[in-house]
C-alpha cells in the first residue's frame, strides 16, 4: 500500500522510549486518552460555569459596576428571593403555563399519533403538513403569532367571532390580563404538538401487532384493548414526551418575549424572564446568580424523581 512507507518513517521517527511506553497502555487507558478531551470540554463549558454561578450567588457583586468592592452576603441573596413576592408570582405563571402546556400537548399529540398509526390514504402528507410547526424559528413564531393576535386585522379574533359571535374588536389576547396566559399556551401548544405526536407515534409503532391479536382471539372490544394494552405499552413515551416539554418549558423564554415580553404587568413574566430583567436590566448579578441556582436545583430535583418513576414504569 501506498501509506506503507508513511506509517514505517513514523515509527522510525519515534523515539524509542516514548514508543515503549505506547506499547506497554492497556487498552482501557487508551480509550481515556481519547476521551478525555471531550470529558475536559464539558468540564469547562458545564461544570465550571455552575461553580462560578454559586461562587457569585454567595455575593453582592454587579456586573455594571465591576470596579466596587465585593462583598462576601452568604445565602441573603437566597433568603431574599424565597421571601420576595414577586418570585412567587413569576413562579405561578410558570406553573400554570407548564401545566396547560404539557396538559394539551400529551392530549393533543397523543390523539394525533394515535389516528397517524391508522394507515389511510394521505397518511405520509398529513404527518408532514403536522410537524411543520415545529421546524420554525420561534423567533418566527413568535411574530407570526403577534400578527394573528392582533384586534384589528388578526385571523384569530376572526376565528372566535366565527365560533361564538364575539366582535374581534372587543378583546386582544396579548393586551388583556385574563387572557394573555392563555395566549401563550395556545401558541406553545400549537408549536410543540407535533413534537409530543413524533414520540407518541414511536410508541404505538413499537406495540406488537400479536397483542392485538390475542386480544381478537378473547373477543376483546376496541375499548379494551385501547385501556389494556395500546396505553400501558405507549406510557413510557408519554412520560418521555412529559419529561422533555417540563424541562423546555420550564426555561421558556423567547417565544414569550416575542408575544408578549411578559405583560401586560406581570401575568406572562415566566421565571426565565424575570431571571433575564435581574441579571441583564437591573445588574443584580450576585442576586441572578443565586435566583438561577434555585431554578436548576428545582428543575434538576424533579427531573430526578420523575425519571425514577418513569424507570420504574419501563420495567413493570
Amino acid at each position: 500500500m501506498m501509506s506503507d512507507p508513511v506509517v514505517h518513517r513514523v515509527a522510525a521517527a519515534t523515539p524509542p522510549r516514548l514508543a515503549h511506553r505506547i506499547r506497554g497502555l492497556s487498552d482501557r487507558t487508551i480509550a481515556w486518552l481519547f476521551v478525555a478531551p471531550t470529558i475536559f470540554l464539558l468540564l469547562a463549558v458545564n461544570i465550571f460555569p455552575l461553580i462560578w454561578t454559586i461562587r457569585l450567588s454567595l455575593t453582592n457583586f454587579r456586573t455594571n459596576r465591576p470596579n466596587n468592592e465585593v462583598e462576601f452576603v452568604g445565602i441573603e441573596n437566597y433568603r431574599r428571593i424565597l421571601t420576595d413576592e414577586d418570585t412567587w408570582t413569576s413562579l405561578q405563571a410558570t406553573a400554570h403555563f407548564l401545566i396547560w402546556t404539557i396538559l394539551l400537548q400529551v392530549l393533543i399529540g397523543f390523539a394525533l399519533a394515535y389516528l397517524i398509526n391508522k394507515k389511510f390514504r394521505g397518511n405520509d402528507l398529513w404527518t408532514t403538513l403536522i410537524v411543520l410547526p415545529m421546524m420554525l424559528s420561534p423567533a418566527v413564531v413568535g411574530n407570526f403569532w403577534t400578527f394573528l393576535y392582533q384586534p384589528q386585522i388578526g385571523l384569530f379574533n376572526y376565528f372566535v367571532q366565527f365560533l361564538t359571535g364575539a366582535d374581534p374588536a372587543s378583546f386582544s389576547m396579548i393586551g388583556e390580563v385574563r387572557l394573555a396566559p392563555w395566549s401563550i399556551v395556545i401558541v406553545d401548544t400549537w408549536m410543540w404538538t407535533p413534537f409530543v405526536m413524533l414520540i407518541c407515534l414511536a410508541g404505538l409503532r413499537s406495540i406488537p401487532a400479536s397483542l392485538y391479536e390475542a386480544a381478537e382471539c378473547d373477543r376483546a372490544s376496541k375499548w379494551r384493548q385501547f385501556w389494556t394494552i395500546t396505553i400501558p405499552m405507549a406510557l413510557p413515551f408519554l412520560m418521555l414526551a412529559v419529561l422533555f416539554r417540563g424541562i423546555e418549558n420550564f426555561k421558556m423564554f423567547d417565544l414569550v418575549v416575542q408575544l408578549t415580553g411578559g405583560g401586560p404587568g406581570s401575568t406572562t413574566l415566566l421565571t426565565s424572564i424575570d431571571l433575564k430583567r435581574e441579571a441583564f436590566e437591573k445588574w443584580r448579578t450576585g442576586y441572578a446568580s443565586a435566583y438561577a441556582v434555585i431554578l436548576f436545583v428545582t428543575v434538576f430535583g424533579l427531573a430526578s424523581i420523575y425519571v425514577k418513576a418513569l424507570n420504574k414504569v419501563k420495567d413493570r
